[in-house]
């Protein structure tokens, strides 16, 4: 399965929200490759193994999983009002989706691999 038959398999009144998500990776995350990953999009580093960023439709809501530490201690104060676990950010309604939170994290993932954070 790729990305776009991961978006087509997911419900219809999700769609706009992860196919909004997905451009925000394509366009933010500047030398990511693209994949599946554990079933859910995933971005990997060029020339690196582990992913981080992951994004999935699950039962109850949309998930957001940032593995890099770095990038989610320097983003704890924006972070903390949100549902998250240790690395996924949920958020249950498709339309509060915090766009431009996603859009921060994934610049700053970006940079953190070119020597900083924010």
């Amino acid at each position: 399965m790729d990305v776009t038959a991961y978006l087509e398999a997911a419900p219809e009144a999700r769609r706009p929200a992860l196919a909004r998500l997905r451009e925000l990776c394509a366009t933010e995350l500047e030398g990511f490759e693209e994949g599946i990953a554990y079933g859910m999009p995933a971005y990997v580093r060029a020339a690196e193994t582990d992913a981080e960023i992951a994004w999935a439709n699950q039962k109850q809501y949309i998930s957001f999983y940032l593995m890099r530490t770095d990038v989610r201690d320097a983003f704890a104060d924006r972070l903390a009002g949100h549902d998250m676990g240790k690395a996924c950010l949920r958020f249950r309604n498709p339309a509060k989706v915090d766009f431009d939170l996603l859009r921060d994290l994934l610049r700053a993932t970006a940079r953190a691999g070119r020597g900083g954070v924010c």
